[in-house]
């Protein structure tokens, strides 16, 4: 296993569509966000894009996205989540700005192989690059992997579960804990998607046959159905988690599964 980078083999990503089918719900593939920056990413920032790679069965075993941006290390800097730090990341390219933090805009595990502890791999990469930057943060605006099963519950209040053993309830937030990260914000506008009705009828195989407020599968917090403007829409809470890479990283007790 070794990690590639997009711009030493850019055809390897031609084959993320199939080979993570299934990772994340079909709605998270439509962001708003996407129409704006997707190309810039892989265009712009091909170093901060990469995958995992079984060179001898020619696999691709996981893929971390990530970006560049400025933070003065305060909550309120973070911004309202994913969408917000995207647009950052280039404003702070595009102006000149000297970057002070790497944020994670997706670890993904390829289905084939989950359980394997891939995941650490991934954030490790990603704490290896900022450093190799010269970059004392990195940031990770986390999509809690069991908030679909408590849809109703604001996002600040489902951050701060925990287990009777202390530790985060979110398998998520947990794993990153143990590997050092802090929560440290929650924001309930993390990622908009919006689409017509029918578009969200397809990705979620759902009816939406009147106006109003509902609850979805894999969905984190209600959809919004307005009948006569032909338009859905969703914001995506998230819960950031932050690195202090000033600091050594703990070993997990146990290792991740993600």
């Amino acid at each position: 296993m070794r990690v590639v980078l997009h711009s030493e083999r850019p055809e390897l990503w031609d084959r993320i569509p199939e080979v993570f089918a299934g990772v994340v719900p079909e709605y998270n593939l439509h962001g708003d966000i996407n129409e704006t920056h997707w190309n810039r990413l892989f265009d712009e920032f091909g170093d901060h894009q990469f995958v995992l790679y079984d060179e001898e069965n020619d696999d691709i075993l996981g893929a971390g996205r990530s970006l560049p941006r400025t933070w003065d290390g305060t909550p309120e800097d973070l911004g309202s989540g994913l969408d917000e730090s995207i647009a950052a990341a280039f404003r702070t390219h595009d102006a000149g700005v000297k970057p002070t933090a790497l944020v994670a805009l997706g670890v993904e595990v390829a289905p084939a192989h989950q359980g394997r502890s891939l995941s650490k791999a991934l954030l490790t990469q990603m704490t290896d690059m900022a450093r190799a930057d010269g970059l004392p943060h990195l940031i990770v605006p986390v999509r809690p992997i069991w908030k679909h099963r408590y849809p109703l519950v604001p996002i600040g209040r489902y951050a701060s579960w925990t287990r009777e053993d202390g530790e985060p309830f979110d398998p998520w937030i947990r794993a990153q804990v143990r590997l050092g990260g802090r929560i440290t914000a929650s924001v309930e506008e993390s990622s908009r998607i919006t689409g017509t009705v029918a578009e969200w009828e397809t990705w979620t195989g759902m009816a939406f046959p009147e106006d109003g407020e509902y609850v979805f599968p894999e969905g984190l917090s209600t959809l919004r159905v307005d009948r006569a403007r032909d338009l859905a829409s969703y914001w995506e809470p998230g819960v950031w988690i932050t690195y202090d890479l000033r600091e050594p990283a703990p070993d997990p007790a146990e290792p991740l599964r993600t």
